[in-house]
């Protein structure tokens, strides 16, 4: 039955493009097809994960200072977001990673958890408006997918005099306040750089902040839920993380109390991803861990590094999560040089990460130091304005690398040395589609009909709809992308193998026709489009017939 509802649709799209274009009806290049045999750029991938991550713990990135809730504070704050976006765009990325759950709190209207105070400056204040609802949204706009950014365990950030660990600082209500016992304090209250986190080893912890965090899956239109690096805390000093009563409480057999924490972390993990995946099998689940996970001194499995271990100083045995396929997606943080740098040298852990994903449904996406570029403070390697453009070039050499995140967002709109300007020019000078991840749920998608190309004063303008297909998020279009070849073309598969054509995505309006302004055709050039549907997982589409544009 599928097979003749695709093939009558395809015959009814080839004869309106073959009236359209005035030409004979041909067939349509499948784009979602993968052919070993085509010849690819690699400087113009047609799938690359593009994104940077965009920060709101102490302000860093936004909102880049907390605001009241008047009108026009509230305007600052959604127009400044909204500049992040036109820079995304502007370096053709496909993505943006925002936090939203800096430290237990929240950026929408939770029933669990305080607003944040990076909002408005106090903690617990209603902003009056729904941020995440307008991040989400605005991202949309602009055809970029949203991951939501939370960090599960950390409370509270450090405060003057050692103040951060204080629990009466709390917003008013604040679960904390109402369950100490689900605390601790490191380093101790009233050192210098304490703060609160919640005891990953406290069952109802476990669930809790699970409960808070799947309350964004459920209440809004994300594509991706994200954990950065921070699970127990990184060691301060000589301080002992203070569990010995929660290890002797809930311990669940275990002997040995570093076992016992990383099986806490990896309950978390593999606890989240299912239930993400029973609420929102489409959305993705990503952790950015720290860069090194072992050093092969220490585990025959582990990298050709010497630096701090991840596994052991803060519990995250990120190559079990991997192996165990918990997560989707996975973005090391190798905030390191190329060079002969012992401890971590980019140049080794870089197939490390791409072994260690190999065989695997799990992708592997890069975290990228834009913050150290031009930086002399990290030593002159990271004076060499071509040093992160030389990363991704690095990258190609292994097709695990399937993209990158820069941080942080104030970092490459920074453009110190030209860094950004360098690897956005070399790497990431045409757009590309999303990788795909065939492992969650789809259903094939019909063709879109291309029933108008004409040329205006501002460009040629291409109109389409897309056949009815699906019900719910499968097998829907959430976007098309745009194809775009000089001259009178009939295109190949191979044609559209990477991204040498791919001129723009858009979002799908919802209404059943869509429209689109090539504003940088140039007037009496002759031209060749073509049309695909991704849906929300950037599965494509068979091309539409060609539509010619030829005066």
């Amino acid at each position: 039955m599928k097979a003749t509802r695709l093939g009558a649709a395809g015959l009814a799209a080839a004869l309106l493009g073959a009236l359209v274009a005035g030409a004979p009806a041909t067939a349509a290049p499948d784009a979602a097809s993968t052919t070993t045999s085509c010849v690819t750029d690699p400087a113009t991938p047609k799938r690359q994960f593009r994104a940077m991550w965009i920060a709101s713990v102490t302000n860093i990135d936004w909102p880049s200072k907390a605001s009241q809730t008047a009108p026009d504070q509230v305007a600052r704050q959604k127009a400044e977001y909204l500049e992040w976006l036109d820079l995304a765009e502007r370096l053709n990325h496909n993505a943006v990673v925002v936090q939203v759950r800096p430290t237990a709190d929240a950026f929408w209207p939770s029933p669990y958890e305080p607003w944040s105070e990076y909002l408005t400056g106090v903690r617990g204040q209603d902003p009056g408006w729904d941020p995440l609802a307008f991040l989400v949204a605005e991202s949309h706009r602009r055809n970029l997918e949203f991951h939501a950014w939370f960090n599960p365990y950390r409370v509270s950030m450090p405060a003057p005099g050692g103040a951060g660990a204080d629990l009466d600082r709390l917003a008013p209500g604040h679960p904390a306040r109402q369950h100490p016992d689900w605390t601790f304090a490191y380093p101790p209250a009233g050192v210098a750089g304490s703060r609160l986190y919640y005891d990953p080893g406290v069952p109802e912890v476990r669930e809790f902040v699970q409960t808070a965090m799947m309350d964004a899956v459920e209440r809004y239109d994300i594509d991706g839920v994200h954990f950065d690096d921070y699970f127990y805390p990184y060691p301060s000093g000589t301080y002992q993380v203070p569990d010995d009563a929660t290890f002797a409480a809930y311990n669940r057999g275990f002997t040995d109390k570093a076992d016992w924490r990383r099986d806490n972390i990896n309950l978390l993990i593999q606890e989240m991803n299912a239930k993400i995946k029973a609420v929102k099998p489409w959305v993705k689940f990503g952790v950015s861990p720290f860069g090194i996970w072992r050093n092969a001194s220490a585990d025959p499995n582990g990298s050709d590094t010497t630096g701090s271990q991840s596994y052991d100083i803060i519990s995250a045995d990120t190559r079990k999560w991997v192996k165990e396929e918990w997560i989707d997606y996975v973005v090391p943080q190798l905030y390191w040089y190329i060079g002969q740098y012992p401890a971590a040298d980019y140049a080794r852990l870089v197939p490390w990460w791409a072994e260690t994903v190999r065989g695997t449904r799990v992708q592997l996406y890069i975290g990228q130091a834009d913050y150290k570029s031009g930086d002399p403070a990290y030593g002159t390697f990271w004076m060499n304005p071509r040093e992160l453009s030389d990363h991704l070039l690095l990258n190609r050499s292994y097709p695990e690398v399937q993209g990158n995140v820069h941080f942080s967002a104030v970092q490459v709109r920074a453009n110190r040395l030209g860094a950004t300007d360098i690897y956005a020019s070399e790497h990431y000078s045409r757009p590309a589609l999303i990788p795909t991840m065939s492992h969650l749920p789809s259903k094939p998608l019909l063709m879109p009909v291309v029933s108008r190309s004409v040329r205006q004063d501002d460009g040629v303008r291409l109109s389409w709809r897309q056949p009815a297909d699906g019900v719910g998020p499968f097998g829907t279009a959430t976007s098309y992308a745009i194809y775009r070849f000089d001259g009178v073309k009939v295109a190949g598969t191979c044609d559209l193998a990477d991204a040498a054509h791919l001129v723009d995505t858009v979002r799908a309006t919802g209404d059943g026709v869509q429209s689109w302004v090539d504003t940088t055709a140039q007037p009496g050039e002759r031209y060749t489009y073509y049309v695909t549907a991704l849906d929300r997982l950037a599965n494509e589409s068979p091309a539409s017939p060609p539509a010619f544009v030829l005066r």
